[in-house]
Order: C-alpha cells, then sequence, then structure tokens
C-alpha cells in the first residue's frame, strides 16, 4: 500500500485503471436469487457461467479519513427482460455517503432506504452522481453492446453490506420492455417491518 501521494491513469476505451490492487469478478453464479426470472436465470447458467461484471479496486487502510476508490465495469447482456447489474449494497456504516462519475456507457442506479423510499438515476457519459448516506445501490447497464464503466469513491470505514439486499432485492427492477429500459415494481419486495 503506497505510502506517499500517488496517480493513476484512466484510459479509453476500457478505463482499467493504470494501477490497481484488486480485481473483482462476478459471474452469473454469484448473482443467485438476484434476478426476478429464476427460470432464466437457471437456463443461462446452465449453458455459461458469464461474467456480468468487474471492479478494479485500489486498496486504502479501511479507516475514518481514508477514500476507497476504483472502477466498476457492468457488461451489456440481460437475464430474462432483466438487464446485468451489479449486487447491490448498503454500506456497513449506514450514514455514509459514496460518489460515482460516469465514463462511458448508459444504465441506472437503482437506490433505496432501509425505511422503503427508493430513487432510480440515470447514468450516462459525463453525469455524477452522488449517493446519500442510507441508501443502497445499485448499478445497472442499459446497454445493447456497451460497457457501463464509473469511477467511484467512498468513505474507507464504510463497509459493505450484501445480506440485506440479497434477502428480497431492490424495490424496483429495471427491464427490457419492447426494446428501451423500463423502471418496474419489484413484486417480490415487501416494506421493511415497522419497528
Amino acid at each position: 500500500m503506497k505510502e506517499v501521494p500517488f496517480s493513476f491513469d484512466l484510459k479509453a476505451p476500457d478505463f482499467v485503471p493504470s494501477d490497481y490492487d484488486n480485481h473483482i469478478q462476478r459471474k452469473l453464479s454469484n448473482m443467485q436469487g438476484q434476478y426476478l426470472d429464476q427460470s432464466a436465470y437457471e437456463a443461462m447458467l446452465s449453458q455459461d457461467d458469464k461474467l456480468l461484471y468487474q471492479v478494479y479496486e485500489l486498496k486504502r487502510p479501511e479507516i475514518e479519513g481514508e477514500l476507497l476508490h476504483g472502477i466498476s465495469i457492468v457488461h451489456p447482456g440481460k437475464v430474462g427482460d432483466e438487464y446485468y447489474m451489479t449486487k447491490g449494497h448498503y454500506h456497513t456504516v449506514l450514514e455514509t455517503a459514496e460518489i460515482y462519475y460516469t465514463l462511458k456507457g448508459r444504465g441506472y442506479m437503482v437506490m433505496e432506504t432501509p425505511e422503503g423510499d427508493c430513487a432510480v438515476e440515470e447514468l450516462k457519459a459525463g453525469s455524477v452522481l452522488y449517493v446519500l448516506p442510507r441508501w443502497a445501490h445499485r448499478s445497472v447497464n442499459v446497454s445493447a453492446d456497451e460497457d457501463l464503466v464509473m469511477f467511484f469513491a467512498y468513505p474507507g470505514n464504510a463497509g459493505h453490506d450484501y445480506g440485506t439486499i440479497e434477502t428480497q432485492g431492490f424495490r424496483k427492477l429495471v427491464v427490457d420492455k419492447d426494446g428501451h429500459p423500463e423502471i418496474v415494481d419489484n413484486p417480490r419486495w415487501s416494506p421493511p417491518e415497522s419497528a
């Protein structure tokens, strides 16, 4: 881990960092239970365990004051009518935010709070998205043939909570409807239980 200020390059067309510490590859098999159409999921998985998205991380200490950052690349494709997407997560420290800068492609960020509020924001090259504290988030690539590539940064102590989302998914889904993305309700989602 670097102990002095540092820089790295992000060059088109792929924007893979010139220097990185960790490369995560999420395949179809890593997304068990995340797609609504489980029959389509199982049929696809029986044919090929496709690579859905990748993350290139530049490691920093996971402490307050540091910024964790890197590149997320969601590949184009669909499971049934639902576009390829990331697992999505809350931050373990709920009161931490995250910034995304879209470098390439087209997509949406699906977001929600533990209380059930939801929002969906469009992602396109050159757009910056600020994800507020308390908002879970998942990126979705709606392009037919282009990667969705984003630079991200968040507090070093934020952590990741994937488990909450794995139980019932997000409140909204992004699906292909006659060749165009449409945001629809997730029939699996149910309101959080009140305390």
